[in-house]
């Protein structure tokens, strides 16, 4: 399907749930590699998209899918610890700045890292630009300052989805859902 155009301008860029074998998300994908899993046949599609959107090629026109499967199961290794990304600091602080509760765009060491403090989830928060200049190198008591939110190590298999808040649909609902218990 090269060359495939949508009959809805920029569906291409959605992402896809995808779904282990026995329905446990695994992650998001790209609506292109989506296309490709399912025309190869490693994956099926569970649900289409809710508008009926559909890819043309010269020959053939194919649903746009908002979740599909994968038909064999893939043994996903155990992380004792989520990897901590830029992306994931921002969704575990709800993208608020811990100091003063702004729309945030950078991220902080707590303990600075000059003063010894590690680049750990625990030490480790969002922050906006203003308060983040402001705090520099220094400690919370040197300012007067405290958190809004006391940094921790996000848990749970949900944290693989980053994608999942960003691009989500009513249909992934109860997979994600399955995936926060």
């Amino acid at each position: 399907m090269s060359g495939a155009r949508s009959t809805e301008g920029g569906s291409l860029h959605r992402h896809v749930l995808l779904l282990n074998a026995s329905y446990e998300p695994l992650t998001t994908v790209p609506l292109r590699r989506a296309i490709l899993l399912v025309l190869r046949d490693k994956a099926e599609v569970v649900h289409g998209d809710a508008g009926g959107t559909a890819l043309h090629s010269a020959t053939t026109a194919l649903s746009v899918p908002s979740v599909i499967r994968l038909r064999r199961y893939i043994r996903v290794p155990y992380r004792r610890r989520v990897p901590l990304t830029r992306v994931a600091l921002m969704r575990r602080d709800g993208n608020h700045c811990a100091y003063c509760g702004k729309r945030a765009e950078t991220i902080d060491h707590v303990i600075p890292r000059s003063r010894g403090g590690a680049h750990v989830w625990e030490n480790v928060v969002a922050s906006c630009k203003p308060c983040n200049h402001r705090k520099a190198d220094r400690l919370l008591d040197e300012l007067g300052w405290k958190l809004n939110v006391t940094p921790t190590v996000p848990r749970g298999l949900h944290w693989r989805l980053i994608n999942g808040e960003n691009h989500g649909d009513p249909q992934w609902a109860p997979y994600m859902a399955r995936a926060a218990a």
